[in-house]
């Protein structure tokens, strides 16, 4: 049988603690869905570099879509989609690769990065750019567990596409 090779929540505590945060900046979120700290595009970015380390099919399809229609070109796209920044602004490209570390370290980024981040776009911002991941995590996972729900149901032959890929 195959691996199960997504991240997913391994118990509801993990899940819990995501929602928890979300929850406590409810009004942060509004404001930065609104495009007053992240632009749509930047924060499209930044849930697709999230989104690539954690392998949600679902949100990678949903993602490509927004993101195109926040302007990002399909080149972008295919490119932010293996996790390649050389295209993106290079003004974004820190909170990119910041992002990309947050993902897989499980959200326990080296507190070096997340100073280098604070640094380029100060705390307000910094802030907006972590619950723009929090909230792609949070899609990632619940995404990815049910896969993996359908994965252990199916005896491996659902809900892993790229262990089906390999085959």
């Amino acid at each position: 049988m195959n691996k199960f090779n997504k991240r997913y929540y391994h118990t509801p505590s993990e899940f819990f603690k995501d929602l928890t945060t979300i929850m406590q900046h409810r009004k942060k979120i509004r404001s930065m869905m609104k495009g007053d700290l992240l632009s749509d595009a930047f924060r499209e970015r930044i849930m697709m570099a999230v989104t690539e380390v954690n392998g949600c099919r679902y949100c990678s399809y949903a993602h490509a879509k927004m993101a195109l229609k926040a302007g990002i070109s399909e080149d972008e796209i295919a490119h932010l989609a293996d996790g390649v920044f050389e295209h993106c602004p290079p003004e974004e490209v820190p909170a990119l690769f910041y992002a990309q570390h947050w993902a897989e370290t499980n959200a326990c980024p080296d507190e070096d990065a997340r100073q280098k981040v604070l640094e380029v776009y100060g705390p307000e911002k910094t802030q907006a750019i972590e619950l723009a991941m929090r909230m792609i995590r949070i899609g990632n996972l619940m995404g990815n567990t049910g896969d993996y729900i359908l994965f252990r149901i199916s005896f491996g032959r659902w809900g892993n596409d790229q262990a089906s890929k390999q085959d």
